[in-house]
This record gives C-alpha cells, sequence and structure tokens, in this order.
C-alpha cells in the first residue's frame, strides 16, 4: 500500500447513473448524513437506497406519532427519512430473497421508555405483545418482507412499505439472535436464538443446557414454511450460553458450516446430521458478545470456488467470565479483545480431514470488528473496540452500581477508530495493513454497522451501547454515518463496463462485456490480462455481521481489439446453486485493481426453487492486439494496495444468464 501522502490523491470516480463525479481522498472517511435512526442493521436495497432499522427506542424522529425505528438513506444525497415498523425488530436476523426482496426475522418483545417491557404484558410478566408509548408490537415471532424502491416510486405507497403482521406471517418460534442462511433453492433456515433474556443465551450454574427454564431456543425453521416442526440442532444444545448469532455458511455440497462457543460443525438441512469439526484453536469465541469478525473468502477459478472461512478477534475469556442471562462476572472493558486469526475450509477440494489454519493476527485485537469484502477480493475490517464484548448492562459481578461503571452501560471500551486491510492472496506475515488510512473520530462499538455501496465506497453507521436513546454518555446513540473509501479511490480513471445482464443463470451461455480504452491507462494487453469480473453480495448487516455476504469472480477471457477496447468473455455462475445461492448481487469490473461501480443483478430464477444448472459453455480463447494499444483514461488507473487480492485467473468453468420477478406473492410463498 502506497503512503499517505499517495493516498490522498483525489479522485474524481465516473459514478456512471449513481451520481456525479465527485472528489474524494483514499484512506478517507466523509460526512455520510444522518440516519435517522441509529443504524443496528442495514442493507443495500438498490443502488439508490440503503435500509436502516434499529430497535424500539424512544428516537426523536417520530413517525405515525411514534418513536420512528426505521428509515431509507439515499446513497446520492445522504439524506434520509422514517419509515414505520409495527414489530421490535432489536437483535433480529436477516436476509436476502430470491426475487430482491428482504426479509427479517424475530426481535425483541415490545419495549417501553428506558428498554422497560411494554405495557400490555405476557408471559406472565417477562414480555409484552404491546406498548403504549412506543406502540411497538412483540417482534419475536415476527417476519418483515420490504420490496426496496427507487426515486421513481411512491414511498407512501403500501408496495413500498414494510410487511409486518405477526397475525399473517410469522415463524412458529420466538427467536432473538437467531441465525439465518439461505440454502441454494432459496429457502433460508432460521438457527437458535434467545427467547428471552439479556448478555448470554444461559443460567449459571448452566442445568438446563437444552432450553435454559424456557429462556432459550435450540431449535431451527425454515421460511417459507415447508411442513417441518422446528426441530432441536444439538449443536445449540453443546454449545449453550455462547451461541447467538451462530456463524452459519452453505457449503457446495449443500451442507452448513455453523460455528458457535468455540465449536464448530458440518450440518446437514435434509437430515439434521451433524458431523463434529474440530474446535476453535484456543477457544476463542467469535459469536455474540465476543463478536469476532467472520467473513467467507472470495470464492475464484483458483481456488476452485471451495470456500474458506476467516475468523479474526472475538475474546478468549474462559466460560466462567461470561456469567449469565443479566451480565458478565469481569469488567469485560479492561479485558483485551482476541487479535487471533483463524482459517477454516470445511471441505478441503484434496478430500483432507478439515482443520483451522493459523492466519496472521490483526494489527491490535478487536471486539465487534467487521469484515466487508471489496471488489478487489480484499477484506476490510472496520469499527469495533480493543477491549471488552457487546451488549450493555448497568454493572457486571465486578461493578455493582452503575454509578461506577466507566463507560455508561458499554461492555467496551477503546475505540478502534482506523480500519485496516486484509489481503487473503499476500504471503502469511503481510495479509494486513492500515498505512495510509485515516482514523474516525467517531466510536463504533456494540450495534454499529457497515456495508459496501455499489460505487465500491464503504457506508459505516450506527453504534448504541445504551438500553434507550442516550446522547450524552461516554459512548452515546449515534446517528451520524460516514463513509470510507479504500485505496483504489486513488485513481483518477475508473472502468465503465457495457453488457452486464441483468440475470446470470447457473451456467449456460456466456456473455460479454465491453470494456472501452477510456476505462484504463497503460498497455490494453495488459489491461486485459489484469481484468476480472466479480459478484458481490453486500449481506444483510448487524451486530458486527454480514448475513450472506459473498464474493465470486466469474470465468473470463479476453479479447482486445486494436482500439483499444476490451471484450470480456464471461461465464455465468458456477452450475451450482450451493456456492453463491440465489437472489440479488452486484457485478464489479475490476481493471488494475479498479472497480467500476457495481451493477445490480438478480442470480438465478428470481423464485424459491430448485434452481435449474446447465454445463458451463466454453469461453473463447484469449486474443490480443497484435500490436499493443494503449488505454486513454486521464490520470492514475492503478490501486494504491500492494496486490489485487482477487484472483486474476481466466481460468475455470462457470455458467450465466436469466431472470427475476419483484412479486409479493412470491416473496412470502403465498
Amino acid at each position: 500500500m502506497l503512503p499517505l501522502s499517495t493516498l490522498v490523491v483525489t479522485a474524481a470516480w465516473l459514478a456512471n447513473s449513481l451520481s456525479p463525479a465527485q472528489a474524494v481522498t483514499a484512506g478517507s472517511f466523509a460526512d455520510g448524513g444522518n440516519t435517522t435512526v441509529s443504524a443496528m442493521m442495514l442493507f443495500v436495497g438498490n443502488a439508490q437506497k440503503v435500509y436502516v432499522l434499529d430497535k424500539a427506542e424512544g428516537n426523536a424522529a417520530q413517525i405515525d406519532n411514534h418513536p420512528a425505528w426505521g428509515a431509507v438513506w439515499d446513497i446520492e444525497t445522504h439524506t434520509s427519512f422514517a419509515m414505520d415498523v409495527k414489530t421490535n425488530v432489536f437483535c433480529a436476523s436477516g436476509m436476502h430473497l430470491p426475487n430482491g426482496s428482504y426479509a427479517t426475522f424475530g426481535g425483541n418483545g415490545a419495549i417501553t421508555v428506558g428498554g422497560n417491557i411494554g405495557s400490555n404484558t405476557t408471559d406472565g410478566g417477562s414480555a409484552a405483545s404491546y406498548d403504549m408509548t412506543y406502540q411497538d408490537y412483540d417482534g419475536r415471532k415476527a417476519i418483515r418482507i420490504l420490496n426496496p424502491c427507487t426515486n421513481d416510486d411512491d414511498f407512501t405507497s403500501e408496495e413500498c412499505q414494510w410487511f409486518d403482521n405477526p397475525d399473517v406471517l410469522s415463524m412458529q418460534k420466538e427467536r432473538w439472535y437467531s441465525a439465518a442462511e439461505p440454502l441454494g433453492d432459496g429457502t433460508i433456515v432460521l438457527i437458535g436464538g434467545f427467547v428471552n433474556g439479556g448478555y448470554i443465551n444461559r443460567n449459571y450454574p448452566n442445568t438446563d443446557p437444552t432450553y435454559e427454564g424456557g429462556a432459550a431456543e435450540p431449535t431451527y425453521e425454515f421460511y417459507p414454511a415447508n411442513g417441518t416442526t422446528a426441530t432441536i440442532m444439538q449443536f445449540m444444545v453443546k454449545t449453550s450460553g455462547l451461541n447467538s448469532y451462530a456463524h452459519t455458511y452453505l457449503m457446495p455440497s449443500g451442507k452448513m458450516l455453523v460455528q458457535a462457543n468455540y465449536s464448530t460443525m458440518l450440518w446437514d438441512p435434509a437430515t439434521n446430521t451433524e458431523t463434529d469439526l474440530p474446535d476453535m484453536p484456543g477457544e476463542v469465541v467469535r459469536v455474540y458478545p465476543a463478536s469476532g469478525g467472520v467473513a467467507m473468502l472470495p470464492l475464484t477459478p483458483a481456488n476452485n470456488y471451495t470456500p474458506t472461512v476467516l475468523f479474526c478477534g472475538g475474546s478468549n475469556m474462559t466460560d466462567e467470565m461470561w456469567g449469565n442471562y443479566s451480565w458478565p462476572v469481569i469488567d469485560t472493558f479492561y479485558y483485551p479483545a482476541s487479535n487471533d486469526c483463524q482459517r477454516l475450509t470445511p471441505e478441503p477440494a484434496d478430500g483432507s480431514t478439515p482443520a483451522y489454519e493459523q492466519d496472521d493476527d490483526m494489527l491490535e485485537g478487536r471486539t465487534m470488528g467487521q469484515f466487508i469484502i471489496l471488489p478487489t477480493g480484499e477484506l476490510l475490517m472496520v469499527n469495533g473496540g480493543e477491549n471488552g464484548t457487546a451488549g450493555y448492562s448497568e454493572n457486571t459481578d465486578t461493578t455493582l452500581e452503575y454509578g461506577q461503571m466507566p463507560y455508561g452501560m458499554s461492555l467496551a471500551a477503546a475505540p478502534v477508530g482506523k480500519p485496516a486491510l486484509y489481503n487473503p492472496n499476500a504471503p502469511a506475515g503481510s495479509r494486513w495493513s492500515n498505512d495510509g488510512f485515516a482514523t474516525s473520530t467517531i466510536p463504533r462499538l456494540y450495534h454499529s454497522s457497515a456495508i459496501l455501496l455499489p460505487d465500491a465506497s464503504v457506508m459505516i453507521a450506527g453504534s448504541n451501547p445504551n438500553v434507550d436513546v442516550n446522547l450524552t454518555t461516554y459512548f452515546p446513540t449515534t446517528y451520524k454515518a460516514e463513509i470510507f473509501y479504500p485505496p483504489y479511490f486513488s485513481s483518477s480513471n475508473r472502468p465503465v463496463p457495457t453488457g452486464i445482464p441483468t440475470t446470470l443463470s447457473y451456467g449456460g451461455a456466456y456473455f460479454d462485456i465491453s470494456l472501452p480504452a477510456s476505462s484504463y491507462t497503460g498497455s490494453a494487453n495488459d489491461a486485459a490480462a489484469n481484468t476480472t469480473v466479480v459478484v458481490v453480495r453486500p449481506g444483510w448487516t448487524t451486530h458486527a455481521l454480514n448475513m450472506g455476504q459473498r464474493f465470486l469472480q466469474l470465468n473470463t477471457t479476453y479479447t482486445v481489439n486494436s482500439n483499444g477496447t476490451i471484450v470480456m468473455h464471461t461465464s455465468q455462475m458456477p452450475p451450482n446453486a450451493n456456492i453463491f445461492q440465489p437472489g440479488p448481487a452486484m457485478v464489479f469490473v475490476v481493471v488494475n485493481g479498479i472497480p467500476s461501480n457495481g451493477t445490480f443483478v438478480i442470480v438465478g430464477t428470481g423464485n424459491i426453487e430448485t434452481q435449474p444448472t446447465s454445463s458451463a459453455a466454453l469461453l473463447p480463447t484469449n486474443q490480443l492486439a497484435s500490436t499493443d494499444t494503449s488505454g486513454t483514461g486521464s490520470g492514475s488507473n492503478s490501486s494504491s494496495s500492494t496486490d489485487n487480492s482477487a484472483s486474476s485467473s481466466h481460468t475455470g468453468a462457470i455458467v450465466g444468464g436469466v431472470v427475476g420477478a419483484l412479486v409479493i406473492v412470491g416473496i412470502l410463498g403465498l
């Protein structure tokens, strides 16, 4: 990575149809405006809008005469406005649907001022179905559906609003902090969660690891419901206490990697069969509230689309330190977070036994650090703290009074304001760097969020380690968003591809993407050889997780024409929907480490169904220009990063092309 003096070169990035050309500084933060509600959850709905969700709390923004806990943020103007959400979304899970819609699952019971139980109590007074002050309904069984809208739509119309009515659409079980992961047909598996509780999902001593006296939910179920009754997952019993927001990744075989506490397994959703994998080295906990950064590394032709998952940070607190539903035993805000990183390939291509592999330590320990996969295939780590855990409390078993708590209700401290970049293809010992990166002055701790935007910048928002809105405490409720500009914004030239389809299939005929000579500088032949076409799904983000986030490099060859234009012959998706599940994604064309703007596509048929597959079409052979020509782009056209970590290999088998519909009936599966 180049030094700050080079990164500070301003870049007038061509923004296609997304926004006017703008001057930005690589490695810097810029004002992202206000999100209206604190951004506990984010997802990119389309090229124009990011949707924001908060827990039900006393936000100043009002809608329908009650505090808002939903909003939509405009990518171009960085302005936002409130949206109505009926149920309490606090610590829900979420996921895309095959047609480009989004769903959120579960949450908390109705609450009132100060996070207290709402007015209309249920469950013997331990929860509430409704609160007359905040006007929130019980969200523990809720399934909420949203069709993303654009500026051409009427946001006051029913079609652009959240569908949020548990009397019509709900889960079988109450789930708070549940996991969500789609299968290859687009069905979503919902796993575990609290029924009621607080800090961690157990009593102590842990005499009832299955149900915790009725406060834990150890089952899994499917959305849309397929007639299967919610069934116990034994792994949720084994990992009792530290299995909230379990890490889940579908594998090419159709089995699912599930990691919680310090245990790991492969799970077969069709048979509920569990295969133990090795424990996490050092017994480092990565799930909430340890909240390590976890992501699947890029799927590329070079690795034959074999998934490897990276686990970084979290906490090595011992079992007794975690305490129970109420609070931790120790003063977590003084306890250093882990800087350890481990890789795991759950289904090795050579058939060998899966094993954790020690990776480079992070530059500092982090809890609540979050990985954002960039179009270059590098992973950006943002947010979090060097000490403590996620969660909030008025006390611990060590500091017994709220007035003595040094950071208000926060159980974490020492915010990490400087991002770090991880290059999975760099030699061991040199994979992490933060050279030239600015440091944000806004603490981003519990309930922070981050997500990749269509222009390849990163939106960072949220932070609220408080039971209700608190603007005066040590780490206050935060509404201000920021935009971070990765190193490739040092380039003043950006690829402008044409020919990207609106749908991708699993196998089938290849398609051509054209790049004008103005998309790059230097040798045309070299540019073609250093161009990749990648499909990125930013995911649905909350609690340092990006549920559903994946990166896949399509197989390509190229033709370089005498006028400097480059044609990328591009395969469709690999003919296996388990590798990259159906639904919305963005396609980026990356030339010499510089990404284009993302083009939104639907992967698959747009329906929840077995996805049709075809054999990958044979690509033409590479054709260089007989007399090498040069691009006509102005200024520099190379990334400040030392190495583009996405593979530049143009060999392998993939495929693609067709579909997508946004029909609410199809979404609900009714």
